[in-house]
């Protein structure tokens, strides 16, 4: 299946895409996709489902990040081969772990704002994993149980704040909007192997980041192992596993986005994002 949360930020109801691409409106059957609503047992009642049967939501109607009331948003730093070695810096020997705050979580649609004091914001298409159940000291053969789906996020980074401002990079990884999520959660049923599919970025039209999540240093069983031996992980929490090589901080020159840049993202069979750059208010 594919999810998705339609409607006004902090509105937004839950619905299917059916097979001719259609979204379609499931609230009268779940209330909303987070905590027990995301477990395996209740994806599979909505499996059993028509699409046919439901409401059809009106085209252009804005979408959500697939998810709600995510708890924990953790990302993993240098988890691809090739953009470790653009950026000159050797494989780690565990995954880095570093928070993105869950007030960063947009729609995939949304607009991204330019933060005060912004110099060197940066771009990052990266597939991320949404958890479907409580998850502890997950042993990595297991991982299968755990996951509701799969989405992609662009992990809007402010590489200035994330390098010079000292301290942990939450603070380059955290700003309002630095988190779009979507356009759909893809159950596991639908995407059995997550690790061979082709990725890419634009910006302004032009091809930046090109990649494959086969060339992840650490795969998803690991990465769900190593991060519940440090914590517990909950219903609607996210994990976004690192970007392919192409990001604006390791091109020589360094490019950065600025107000007015529009970023477009892919991956196959998760579907695409588009995002414009717009100036903070006030």
């Amino acid at each position: 299946m594919k999810l998705v949360r339609f409607g006004a930020i902090g509105a937004e109801k839950p619905g299917m895409v059916d097979n001719n691409g259609t979204i379609r409106d499931l609230s009268a059957h779940v209330p909303d996709f987070s905590g027990a609503h995301l477990a395996p047992e209740a994806l599979a009642k909505l499996r059993d489902i028509d699409p046919a049967t439901l409401p059809k939501v009106p085209e252009g109607t804005r979408l959500g990040p697939p998810v709600a009331d995510t708890h924990n948003f953790i990302a993993i730093g240098l988890n691809y081969a090739d953009h470790a070695k653009e950026t000159g810096q050797e494989l780690p020997s565990e995954p880095i772990l570093f928070n993105k705050a869950t007030t960063s979580i947009c729609g995939p649609y949304d607009d991204v704002i330019y933060p005060k004091n912004s110099r060197n914001m940066d771009w990052e298409c990266e597939i991320a994993f949404v958890i479907g159940a409580r998850a502890s000291y997950v042993d990595a053969k297991d991982w299968a149980k755990y996951i509701a789906g799969y989405t992609i996020c662009n992990d809007v980074s402010e590489r200035k704040f994330q390098v010079k401002r000292n301290g942990q990079w939450v603070k380059g990884k955290s700003a309002e909007t630095f988190g779009p999520i979507g356009p759909w959660l893809v159950t596991p049923d639908e995407l059995t192997d997550p690790h061979n599919l082709a990725m890419s970025l634009d910006v302004n039209g032009e091809r930046k980041q090109t990649g494959s999540t086969a060339t992840m240093i650490f795969k998803i069983p690991e990465l769900l192992a190593y991060v519940t031996e440090f914590m517990v992980l909950v219903p609607g929490d996210i994990i976004t596993t690192g970007t392919p090589p192409g990001v604006g901080s390791a091109k020589k020159p360094p490019e950065y986005l600025k107000v007015g840049d529009v970023m477009e993202l892919s991956i196959d069979r998760l579907g695409t994002q588009k995002q414009k750059v717009v100036a903070i208010s006030g």
